[in-house]
């Protein structure tokens, strides 16, 4: 069972505790973390994360797959396959990520803005 996470706080239970999920919930708390957390950002575990924050600093033309590429490292430790990633702007000079996943025959999405 893994920790849920909204914002980078865990979700309290009401009982003193934290909520907890388990199967495809848990994998995409994990898809997640990985795609939002900074790679390099922790020295023991240096590959943990994406580069998905620089993003802004590739031309227009190349940000679609440079965001593949990106996507695809910080998932390579999971058991899901990329189908599907769009990128929109979002903004104030942000970017918003839209990608779909597949796992043992579940879809699974996520919308991030970066």
């Amino acid at each position: 069972m893994e920790p849920k996470l909204s914002n980078g706080d865990y979700i309290p239970d009401g009982l003193g505790g934290i909520v907890r999920c388990s199967g495809a919930d848990a994998l995409l708390e994990r898809v997640l973390f990985r795609l939002t957390a900074h790679r390099g950002q922790f020295p023991f575990l240096p590959q943990l994360g994406s580069r998905l924050y620089l993003l802004g600093r590739e031309r227009p033309s190349e940000r679609l797959s440079a965001a593949w590429q990106y996507a695809a490292e910080a998932l390579s430790e999971e058991d899901v396959s990329i189908t599907d990633l769009a990128l929109n702007p979002a903004g104030e000079g942000r970017i918003e990520l839209a990608i779909h996943m597949d796992y043992e025959g579940t879809e699974l999405s996520a919308v991030l803005t970066l």
